[in-house]
């Protein structure tokens, strides 16, 4: 195996070191006890993209299609989207977030943030606007090379799912 870059040996060491102190948060903290992780994404995807079918939802977290479609009727029995018909397809599913589903988003995106701000306290915003432009970066380029099948999604907007 070709030796790696050093910058990409610290990478490839600090990914291992942000997954493992993610998982890290996520057990020490309460956030998730009102949404889990899949919940929630699903309802921010909505809230960004607008009501979307279950394929668009799919491909915009990177899922198949079958497990999205579980994890809507989860929402949907708990009361946070809905499905309706689309108006020129009535065999395709709408699926909408709720009042309730935003509202209970909203509450856990907000303690999302509060936790990064006292995480995060002594960064300049230089260095706050350098560390989300280089995540979105890297997610682009995670989304366009196992998603989309890109090569050069590191450098383009992220795509939004289809909408109704």
């Amino acid at each position: 195996m070709d030796e790696a870059s050093p910058a990409l040996a610290v990478i490839e060491r600090q990914t291992a070191v942000l997954i493992r102190n993610i998982e890290m948060l996520y057990r020490r903290t309460d956030l998730h006890d009102d949404l889990d992780r899949a919940s929630y994404l699903l309802l921010r995807t909505l809230d960004d993209f607008g009501p979307t079918d279950i394929n668009g939802l799919a491909a915009s977290l990177g899922l198949d299609p079958s497990t999205a479609g579980r994890q809507v009727c989860v929402l949907k029995d708990a009361g946070l989207v809905e499905r309706s018909a689309a108006p020129e397809d009535r065999r395709r599913s709408i699926i909408t977030p709720t009042d309730e589903g935003l509202r209970r988003m909203e509450t856990v995106r907000g303690r999302r943030t509060e936790n990064l701000a006292d995480l995060l306290a002594g960064w300049s915003e230089v260095d706050l606007g350098t560390l989300g432009a280089m995540f979105d970066k890297y997610n682009r380029a995670i989304t366009a090379k196992y998603l989309t099948g890109s090569t050069d999604g590191a450098d383009q907007p992220a795509a939004a799912p289809h909408s109704a």
